[in-house]
């Protein structure tokens, strides 16, 4: 764990974050922006090595940071990353599952085991998480859950029906989560950008440029951690303003 160098008067001073899948890409941007809000953030991911270098990077926030190495499609794996969250950095006040897989082609060329891989980081892992997370929320009466979706789980194309699969169904459980927690003062809400310029997908022959880039989707997380407090938004939506 990387303790931090200062203490500064921030809107997320004092409270603890926990994003999945946190090493790089939109995870690592949202952590970035967690840190800068004054958080203190516990990152996770299958990479040792990104995780040291992303925990590295974070560090120079000046925000305490803890990285974990942890499978979220495993429920023992969640719960030793949740209790050591808890006990290095204290009750986790926000939950951003970010972690996430990617498969495509037609859905009759692909496999059963590509099916279990990408719901199961998809859609599982998120279940996983925030029901071992929400019982301390419950306890607490506020907390934060943001589930970043996709906008493929709002709209088909071909090539996309396992991940399109995964991504619907998370719009589903992130709306029961939402009507489950909310008389506990906890805001529960899903993120659907639509393509990154992020190494998750190939990007040939578009201008990434023109592309959103991992720093919108962390503008979008902190946006639902600074609503007023007598209401939430469900669901956020982010298009580039230029097609790439």
């Amino acid at each position: 764990m990387l303790e931090p160098k200062k203490s500064d008067n921030l809107p997320l001073s004092g409270a603890v974050a926990l994003v999945t899948g946190g090493s790089r890409g939109i995870g690592l941007a949202i952590a970035h922006r967690l840190t800068k809000l004054g958080a203190s953030v516990c990152i996770c991911g299958r990479d040792e090595n990104h995780l040291k270098a992303a925990a590295a990077e974070l560090g120079r926030d000046g925000a305490k940071i803890l990285a974990v190495p942890a499978d979220v499609s495993e429920a023992s794996d969640i719960r030793a990353l949740v209790d050591r969250a808890n006990r290095e950095l204290g009750p986790i006040e926000i939950l951003v599952n970010n972690a996430g897989t990617y498969r495509s082609g037609p859905f009759h060329q692909l496999s059963e085991a590509d099916w279990d891989t990408v719901l199961d980081t998809n859609l599982k892992s998120v279940f996983l998480v925030s029901s071992i997370v929400a019982p301390s929320m419950i306890e607490r009466k506020r907390g934060h859950i943001i589930n970043i979706s996709s906008l493929a789980g709002k709209n088909a194309f071909a090539g996309g029906g396992i991940y399109c699969a995964s991504k619907w169904g998370l719009q589903g459980l992130t709306a029961c989560m939402a009507e489950d927690l909310r008389a506990y003062g906890i805001r529960v809400a899903s993120i659907c950008p639509g393509t990154v310029a992020t190494d998750f997908s190939p990007h040939i022959g578009r201008d990434t440029s023109k592309m959103l880039q991992a720093d919108d989707v962390a503008h979008a997380v902190e946006s639902l951690l600074m609503q007023a407090p007598q209401s939430f938004i469900s669901g956020i939506d982010i298009r580039p303003t230029q097609k790439p």
